[in-house]
């Protein structure tokens, strides 16, 4: 039986990835600065959601709800601001991000962290955060970059991947934005590989890629940053796979991926203009029960 919240999951599975990459990848991973992303994701997460009061209007609204109901207060475990989606940013920072210094990944988890809280329309977010990081450090760092083929083309990641990220989009109903970027961009690479008149082992090779995967299963795909209908989705996806394949064949950019997401997050906020849907909640059930607790005579 899945957890309440899908994102234990996803901190679990990524978390594997990470073991898995410096145990058979020979990363030169450094402990310290795992540990520098994780500690500062959290940390900057909790002073921030301190600052804005995001958190504490949520918990009154918990207590109000609880109280009237069972006359009784909520305990002190629900008045903690939950750190689930800084864990995963910092996870998926040292999954993808290298670093010289520890500074430079402070940076990056700061500067993640913030874009949430920054860059909003709506209450919503619409830079993904761990994306964001990796940008502003390539930008502001001399020492960070990215290592877009670290996973090699061996098959069992590639089943891995999609094994626990189908599982994740299964739950949270996000597979039409995988499905879209990955169909759009091989086809199109597809297309150009048969212009060109090279052979399909090429193809195959250009597609077979651990970290292609990963983006386009746990960081494209995130709720939160994302828009909110179906076809908004389809259609962001499909202008990002388009931007990748452009900066990745014309530009000869080997982390197009990023930087197609962080160029054209914004216009996930145009397309729910257009396109209107429900805003996507961690845990859906919790907050409908939430609001039929203050709904009179409910």
């Amino acid at each position: 039986m899945l957890p309440k919240d899908i994102r234990d999951y996803q901190i679990l599975f990524l978390s594997l990835f990470l073991v898995l990459g410096i145990g058979t990848r020979d990363w030169t991973l450094r402990p310290e600065l795992i540990g520098v992303a994780i500690a500062t994701c959290l940390v900057t997460q909790w002073i921030l959601s301190l600052v804005t009061g995001h958190w504490s209007l949520a918990n009154n609204i918990d207590a109000l709800a609880a109280s009237r109901r069972v006359g009784q207060m909520t305990n002190d475990k629900k008045q903690m601001p939950n750190l689930r989606s800084a864990l995963i940013t910092s996870l998926g920072l040292s999954l993808l991000l290298r670093a010289d210094h520890w500074t430079t990944m402070a940076i990056a988890a700061v500067l993640a962290i913030a874009s949430k809280f920054i860059f909003q329309v709506g209450d919503k977010h619409f830079f993904n955060p761990a994306n964001f990081g990796i940008i502003s450090a390539l930008i502001l760092t001399p020492d960070a970059w990215v290592s877009p083929g670290q996973w090699g083309e061996e098959w069992w990641y590639g089943l891995l991947f999609l094994g626990t990220g189908g599982m994740i989009l299964q739950r949270i109903g996000r597979w039409d934005t995988t499905a879209a970027f990955l169909g759009s961009y091989s086809l199109l690479e597809a297309i150009r590989n048969f212009w060109l008149g090279w052979t399909w082992d090429v193809y195959w090779h250009r597609l077979m890629s651990g970290s292609l995967l990963l983006f386009a299963l746990f960081m494209i795909t995130d709720p939160r940053s994302i828009p909110n209908s179906r076809i908004g989705r389809v259609v962001w996806a499909v202008c990002i796979a388009g931007l990748t394949f452009i900066l990745r064949n014309y530009f000869f950019v080997s982390t197009a991926v990023f930087w197609a997401l962080f160029a054209l997050a914004p216009l996930s906020i145009l397309l729910d203009v257009f396109w209107l849907a429900p805003r996507f909640a961690w845990q859906e059930k919790d907050e409908e029960a939430v609001i039929e607790l203050l709904t009179p005579n409910s």
